[in-house]
């Protein structure tokens, strides 16, 4: 070796490692050019690594040591002299053992695993593995650290080359887990096994056995680093479990909330317990359901939930990690899991006399609804008591949480929550007016004013008097949620806000210049939104005075710097371009231009360093600063470095919140203004795809929302005449249309693909099925296959979103299933229909294998979102279908006669939908079943006057069906006794689409019959002028109501007096 080779690439070296910007440059220029294309720059960077005095240079010459290695898949490597490579692998590893230095050990090690991964695959260098086992089972700790953290990036490497030693690894790392000296040994023994845990196979049970042996091991170095604090460590190995799949799950789930639970432990370290938890419930939730885990679980969080939690709300604590998991639980198990356990522990909980306790109660209670909702309906004659006592709880801090709880319970049950309005309004204004409770009331408020809509009317005086004086007198923090709570008591008054509307926009105006930071922005950003909503509720002309200031102030809040206040601006264009419609066009210049620049911004350096907030928060490793991921530096292998993790997915979460509402902003506004949005187009629509590979879920989904929305509204500018059903498209798309589909149906069915997000999924097959209602056969001309295959696969439970790891993929997926998987199998349902009613007659084929995939979720043990959503697709496949479904009236018929007599109202409203029109459409004639279907609808019509909406609608389609049977063969329905029972249903309540079947029987009746309709006239009258009032709703579509119009000239001829008596006189021809 040339020596001075060697002492000039040294001297450049330690060039390298000075803060002289200048120096820096001219060396790693001279060190390219001169040294590093040079295949005797490998040796030489060796004896700088085992020689140099300076600890820098020999770090570095490790690490330019292991590029130079790896680059070009080791040609370089490859160039160096057999002898010199020989000798290499022979000194490197004494080298790595007399380094003193932690850092260029590691770096050393990585050498070593780089010239491992190019000379054992090629069957050189066999002395390796048996210098590993000498040196990791050394009497001297530090020769141990070595070998083990040697073989360990030699693992990371060539796993794959080492299988047939993995029995004596097993052997080898069930002593290392037991070293009694060295915490680093123990630690790195954990990562080895981490690693090869990657690359075992199902099918190698030996080998699943033996490493699984180890686990109780393993668990104990993690406990070990938890109870002495080093959190350093403790990354690391909850890092090793989060890639693990052939752990056994309860004995890792009982450490977690033990450690979780453990108050001596530091509160970081028992976060990333907990979180650790959270994932193992979210990622191996197949495991944690066979094992009906979920009790044991709640059990262990219950404790937990009472602790204290932070002022700030951006910091964590074990409380929140604790809610978290109960949240993750409800959203990831089948309800029947997770809520008759939680019931239970809140029941408990709440009746403790220690107000943490209770506190803990209300707040499991609160979380846990969004994923049991469906299941909890029926309970909530037990819930509500509990909610209300929350609500007068003699502990402040009770009253809060329940306040939370009563928020989500507006989110997600509606009309429970309406139904108990009258106790609700008044206990929660109590609270706004009680410091003590104000902000979390009135965040309360502001949910339940969202939903209240038909009732809101007796109660706004008092909530506008109180809120209205909070927005003066309030900290900024309450005058936020008074703000946002105002707004929604806009959106369900609508226009009985008016009288509020002036000075109310008085008192908030000074709030749209706010420029601070923190509490200000966000007040800014809520009375964007908020006066957003008052246009929508007191319309354009009111409204319009505040329209050129407020867009003026909206464009002001894009200059300043914050992604939230951009957000809010981007939210009121849209509410503008609905409200203002193409008034709005003037700004789009100006609108759009912004948008599509947030779109393109980068994300905290994503174009250089893509962060998915997936792969970064599902081990979520708690709040430190101290986050440890790798990351690749120059051209191979990874050198640990410390990032900020929590920072940057802050920085990014904004920014991405920020661009989602961007990109659904742009649907909104072409939809909103028309043509006057044309030249946007094509620019808005490329921009939309290429967010639909976007690491964040929200943004995909909106993207997909947006294309479709543009997609539709692109097709009615076309001006295309209505289109018709079937497989032939008899009306071909406008050519720019059909340009615009094919750029973007290829990228959103490629996007489904890889989507492993449920709710992305389930988005993009409601967007398609209504695409596919307003464009009919010629969208899915060339994607018919592809978009079957699609909802097959959900159906299945095969969609990549939809995968366990722990599932084989011949597996059938357990019944019982969470509440969201329930909307992913509703959403293709629509897909299917929506296929059915394009193609009409021609889906007959596709409907034989649709079937038996659709009635698998009609079983009684399946939820009641699956029975509902089976029974009303099949209902709109057969309208879509018509007498195409004749072959299957039978199977039909059977199906959803059991399915009328479900004990949910739901289903049963659904199914006598579709009884009805599969007696309308089918070729069969089924008059001999009339007398048993109608004895099979007859309690649908059996309901106190209290009956809820569900019931409601039920017995509404159950007219509907009744109507469709009159009108397919009236001889064959015994009217005498019928038509008292339908007659006394009527006016129709809920549904009131089914107008136009019961209209038409009656008419049909007065065609054909008229003497039998003689004793209910004076009733059917004053339905008549139900439906036709001119200030309701349309209930009935032209051709009913010109009928109808036509009757009641002909009664008025036979019984004027009767006809003016039901106020009908405007309505007689001529009048």
């Amino acid at each position: 070796m040339d020596s001075n080779f060697v002492q000039n690439l040294h001297n450049l070296l330690l060039q390298s490692t000075t803060n002289d910007t200048i120096q820096l440059k001219a060396a790693t220029a001279q060190l390219n050019k001169e040294f590093y294309k040079d295949p005797a720059c490998i040796p030489a960077l060796a004896s700088v690594t085992a020689n140099s005095q300076e600890t820098p240079v020999r770090q570095l010459a490790a690490i330019e040591m292991r590029k130079r290695v790896s680059a070009n898949s080791g040609n370089l490597w490859l160039q160096v002299s057999q002898p010199d490579r020989e000798q290499l692998k022979t000194q490197l590893p004494q080298i790595v053992l007399r380094e003193s230095n932690a850092l260029v050990r590691h770096s050393t090690a990585r050498v070593i695993a780089a010239i491992a991964g190019i000379e054992i695959p090629a069957g050189g260098w066999p002395q390796l593995l048996p210098f590993l086992h000498e040196t990791a089972t050394s009497s001297q700790a530090a020769n141990r650290e070595v070998g083990i953290y040697i073989l360990y990036t030699v693992l990371e490497t060539i796993v794959e080359g080492f299988q047939e030693h993995l029995q004596s690894f097993f052997k080898l790392f069930e002593s290392l887990l037991r070293d009694p000296e060295s915490t680093e040994v123990r630690v790195t023994t954990v990562r080895c096994l981490g690693t090869i845990a990657q690359y075992i196979d199902t099918d190698e049970k030996a080998d699943i056995k033996s490493f699984q042996n180890l686990l109780p091991l393993m668990i104990e170095v993690l406990a070990q680093t938890l109870e002495v604090g080093d959190e350093a460590n403790a990354r690391h190995l909850f890092d090793v479990f989060e890639t693990l799949l052939i752990l056994h799950i309860p004995q890792l789930v009982q450490f977690f909330i033990q450690a979780g639970s453990n108050r001596n432990i530091d509160s970081e370290l028992r976060i990333l317990s907990l979180n650790a938890l959270n994932w193992t419930v979210q990622y191996k939730k197949s495991k944690i359901q066979s094992n009906n885990l979920a009790a044991a679980i709640l059990n262990g969080l219950m404790p937990i939930t009472t602790e204290e939690e932070p002022e700030d709300m951006d910091d964590d604590a074990p409380a929140r990690s604790a809610l978290r998991i109960i949240d993750t639980l409800a959203t990831s198990l089948p309800p029947t899991q997770v809520f008759p356990a939680l019931r239970a522990q809140i029941q408990q909980y709440f009746s403790s006399p220690d107000g943490s306790h209770r506190r803990g109660a209300m707040l499991a209670l609160g979380v846990s609804v969004e994923g049991c909702s469906e299941y909890m309906t029926p309970l909530m004659s037990q819930v509500w008591p509990v909610v209300e006592a929350g609500l007068q709880d003699s502990d402040a801090g009770v009253r809060r949480a329940t306040c939370v709880a009563v928020s989500c319970l507006c989110e997600w049950l509606e009309d429970e929550c309406v139904s108990r309005h009258t106790v609700l309004v008044p206990a929660i204004m109590a609270l706004v007016a009680d410091p003590a409770t104000q902000r979390s009331a009135c965040t309360a408020l502001d949910a339940l004013l969202e939903v209240l809509h038909d009732v809101i009317d007796q109660y706004l005086p008092l909530i506008m008097e109180r809120l209205s004086g909070l927005l003066e007198t309030a900290p900024l923090t309450v005058k936020a949620v008074v703000t946002g709570a105002i707004g929604s008591a806009a959106h369900a008054s609508k226009d009985q806000f008016t009288p509020y509307f002036q000075e109310t926009m008085h008192r908030m105006q000074h709030f749209l210049v706010l420029t601070g930071e923190g509490e200000e922005t966000e007040l800014r950003g809520i009375t964007m939104d908020t006066v957003g909503t008052f246009a929508e509720a007191v319309g354009k002309d009111l409204f319009r005075p505040y329209y050129e200031p407020l867009m003026k102030q909206a464009f002001q809040g894009i200059e300043l710097g914050s992604a939230r206040l951009r957000e809010c601006s981007f939210l009121f264009f849209g509410v503008m371009a609905t409200v203002f419609g193409e008034e709005f066009a003037p700004s789009l210049s100006a609108v759009v231009p912004s948008l599509l620049t947030s779109l393109t911004q980068e994300e905290n350096g994503e174009e250089t360093q893509p962060l998915r907030v997936g792969d970064a928060t599902a081990f979520a490793s708690g709040s430190s600063p101290a986050n440890a991921i790798p990351v690749e530096e120059g051209t191979g292998g990874a050198e640990e470095v410390e990032i900020d993790l929590d920072k940057a997915l802050e920085v990014n979460s904004a920014v991405a919140v920020e661009k989602e509402i961007a990109a659904d902003t742009l649907g909104t506004l072409f939809a909103a203004t028309r043509e006057r949005f044309l030249p946007f187009v094509e620019q808005t629509a490329l921009e939309l795809i290429a967010l639909l590979s976007h690491y964040y879920e929200g943004i995909r989904k909106s993207a997909t929302d947006s294309l479709l929305k543009i997609i539709r509204t692109f097709y009615d500018l076309s001006g295309q005449p209505d289109w018709v059903p079937g497989a032939n498209v008899q009306q071909p798309l406008n050519q720019n249309v059909k340009d615009l589909i094919d750029r973007a149906l290829p990228e959103l069915l490629e996007m489904y693909g890889g989507e492993d997000n449920k709710g992305v999924v389930s988005a993009l097959c409601v967007g398609l099925a209504e695409t596919i209602h307003k464009i009919g056969p010629a969208l899915i001309e060339k994607y018919y296959h592809k978009l079957c295959s699609i909802a097959k696969e959900i159906l299945e439970q095969k969609a990549i979103c939809q995968q366990d790891p722990d599932q084989d993929a011949d597996e059938e997926a357990p019944e019982d299933q969470a509440e969201y998987d329930s909307v992913l199998i509703s959403s293709a349902g629509d897909l299917v229909a929506a296929m059915a009613n394009a193609l009409g007659a021609d889906f007959a084929p596709s409907f034989n294998s649709f079937y038996p995939l659709i009635t698998k979720y009609y079983k009684r043990s399946r939820s009641l979102s699956d029975r509902s959503s089976a029974i009303g697709c099949l209902a709109e496949i057969i309208s879509g279908m018509k007498g195409a479904i004749t072959p299957s009236t039978e199977p039909l018929l059977e199906l959803l006669w059991r399915a009328v007599g479900d004990p949910d109202a739901e289903v049963q409203s659904n199914a006598a939908f579709a009884t009805g029109l599969l007696v309308e459409n089918s070729k069969q004639d089924l008059s001999p079943q009339y007398i048993a279907l109608l004895g099979a609808l007859q309690p649908l019509f059996d309901l106190p006057a209290d009956a809820p909406a569900p019931r409601l609608n039920a017995r509404d389609n159950a007219c509907g069906a009744v109507a469709r049977l009159i009108l397919r063969n009236a001889n064959a329905v015994p009217l005498p006794q019928v038509l008292p029972v339908l007659v006394g249903a009527l006016p129709l309540q809920n549904d009131l689409l089914e107008n136009r079947p019961v209209f038409r029987a009656v008419l049909y009746l007065f065609q054909t019959q008229p003497e039998i309709l003689s004793p209910y006239l004076d009733g059917l009258l004053r339905v008549f002028a139900h439906v036709l009032d001119p200030s309701g709703p349309d209930q009935i579509g032209d051709e009913v109501r010109g009928g109808l119009i036509g009757l009641i000239g002909a009664l008025n001829s036979q019984s004027p007096e009767k006809v003016q008596q039901a106020g009908l006189g405007p309505f007689v021809p001529g009048a």
